[in-house]
């Protein structure tokens, strides 16, 4: 008989975790005629929350200015609960950078949606995001860092 458990990884829940709404130049802003530019930034974080049982969120932060005035920012965290074990180590990585940002992120994208319309806006759709190429990247960028200060 083999000692090898099967490995597990099952969405306990998807939540939003956190959501601000801000429209600090209202009313007069609404009255401009002019398009604003819209900056949107976006982060991913993991963490263990008990064993075998981990967090993981994705956060969104949306600009909006008409040249240098805030139209409206809107910053939310939407967050999953992930029971994960019996998984190799060097894969948790991937599962948690990848995997589980996949999962969160369409309720994320609803999530701003529906807040940029309830404020009285035309909704903001958040593109499809990479998240395999993000996660490259990251990795990339701490292996480059680690050189650096190896060096």
């Amino acid at each position: 008989m083999a000692d090898q458990q099967e490995p597990v990884f099952q969405i306990q829940r998807v939540y939003l975790k956190e959501a601000s709404l801000e429209q600090p130049n209202s009313p007069a802003i609404l009255l401009e005629q002019e398009q604003p530019s819209i900056d949107i930034q976006l982060g991913v974080e993991a963490g263990q929350a008990a064993d075998g049982v981990f967090e993981v969120c994705v956060t969104a932060t949306v600009t909006t200015k008409i040249k240098d005035k805030t139209v409206f920012l809107v910053e939310a965290k939407q967050a999953g609960i992930f029971e994960i074990r019996n998984i190799p180590a060097e894969q948790m990585g991937p599962i948690m950078g990848i995997a589980c940002p996949q999962i969160v992120y369409p309720y994320l994208r609803g999530n701003v949606a529906d807040i940029v319309t309830r404020a009285g806006f035309p909704p903001v759709h958040l593109a499809e995001i990479n998240f395999q190429a993000m996660y490259e990247q990251q990795q990339a960028a701490q292996q480059g860092q680690q050189i650096i200060t190896n060096a």
